[in-house]
């Protein structure tokens, strides 16, 4: 089974326990394109090197499409396709005007020197300019991309078009018209999700213990803000390592080691830890932070956190969302916890057509405010249809998508 396949597992559910209309269930479970294309990038000892390039556009019914665009060496069409499809339901659950996309890179960024890597980027936005714009499909950092590569692509979509085109993409620098609040979005979003989730627990954020899996921007960001709510974080990790510490870590000190050494090992006051243990640790949350596919049947059973909260995209399969159901872990699933990215850009993007921008403070008020009603949602419809909040989370998403089809008269 392939990553696609995975994802319709639970999508196939929700379209039964909502009865969905058979021609809006066709029309979500295909993408409506994809692209790939051929990137050479004249290297710095002159030799041409080609890459490829995806962009995978699963929706826009309820408007432009949009999502980040990752580089790494193990990106594949498949993957894309299903964090595109995925961007269309986190859309919709969090009721924003979007559609679902995503693209990728095959590379590995550390690889290259910063001018090749510059114009690989630059190359990309060239191959795929005919198919993204402000008002068809907006890009976004992702994976390995970071505020200075959404600076370049910026700029080459603008001399593209023959005028400043900051709306064409989110996730820039501040300079540039970037959001403030974006850099915390996401781990921003985790944390109200698990705020959300103890209460549904009747269980205290003060006192109560996490392990983050992934110390990245989404992981650390989850795990600062979970510490300043007074929640112990007794356990991080991040590609390279796993730290422990039964007393808490305090995770402003350890993202300082991080960037000093380049990993959280060796943080003092702190023991390792397997790379898996910190999926296992007795506490009350657990965020997986870091890639798909790290809870599986295989250790799904072995997890003892009262509350997952997805931070990744995709990191539990169908059959350990049955296990740690019927165990009684409440999974916030990916495309309602990890919604304050997509949510943050979305205000970036209103500031940007409109020229006009917010504080810190509006932004972060007006996030909460529609992550907790979007928590809300999803959580009164597992109750009501007895699922697990993933297939409630898919079933909020379908309607809203079902609803805007029998309205454009797609069926």
């Amino acid at each position: 089974m392939n990553i696609f396949e995975m994802a319709k597992i639970p999508l196939e559910e929700a379209i039964g326990l909502s009865k969905l209309v058979p021609g809006a269930a066709a029309v979500i479970e295909q993408p409506e394109r994809t692209l790939e294309v051929s990137l050479p990038v004249k290297m710095d000892d002159g030799t041409v090197r080609v890459f490829t390039g995806y962009r995978s556009q699963h929706s826009t019914v309820l408007g432009p499409a949009k999502g980040g665009i990752r580089y790494h060496q193990n990106v594949t069409m498949d993957e894309i396709k299903t964090l595109a499809f995925w961007m269309t339901c986190k859309c919709a659950v969090a009721g924003l005007p979007y559609g679902g996309a995503k693209g990728g890179i095959i590379v590995n960024p550390a690889e290259l020197s910063e001018g090749e890597l510059e114009r690989l980027t630059r190359t990309y936005v060239d191959k795929i300019a005919f198919i993204i714009g402000e008002r068809k499909d907006i890009p976004a950092p992702d994976v390995n991309t970071n505020a200075k590569i959404m600076g370049w692509m910026m700029d080459e979509f603008s001399k593209i078009a023959g005028q400043y085109e900051p709306a064409f993409i989110t996730g820039k620098p501040i300079c540039l018209g970037g959001s403030l609040g974006r850099n915390a979005a996401t781990g921003y979003g985790v944390k109200v999700a698990a705020a959300e989730a103890l209460k549904r627990k009747n269980i205290s954020l003060a006192g109560s213990t996490c392990a983050v899996q992934g110390f990245g921007n989404v992981g650390s960001w989850s795990a600062k803000l979970l510490y300043d709510l007074g929640v112990k974080i007794v356990a991080v990790s991040d590609s390279r390592s796993a730290i422990f510490c039964a007393e808490g870590l305090n995770p402003y000190e350890v993202e300082n080691h991080k960037e000093m050494n380049g990993t959280v090992a060796g943080f003092a006051g702190s023991q390792a830890i397997g790379s898996e243990e910190i999926l296992e640790l007795d506490v009350t949350i657990l965020v997986p932070a870091a890639l798909e596919l790290q809870i599986t049947k295989d250790n799904a059973a072995k997890i003892r956190a009262r509350v997952i909260v997805e931070g990744a995209n995709g990191p539990t399969t169908p059959e350990a969302d049955k296990i740690l159901d019927g165990n009684g872990v409440l999974v916030v699933p990916d495309i309602l916890a990890n919604g304050g990215g997509v949510t943050v850009s979305y205000f970036e993007w209103v500031q940007n057509l409109n020229r006009h921008f917010w504080t810190e403070a509006e932004v972060v008020s007006k996030q909460e405010s529609m992550m907790v009603n979007a928590f809300r949602q999803v959580y009164d419809t597992s109750v009501k249809f007895g699922s697990d909040m993933r297939v409630a989370a898919y079933i909020v998403a379908l309607n809203r998508l079902a609803e805007a089809m029998k309205y454009r008269g797609m069926f």
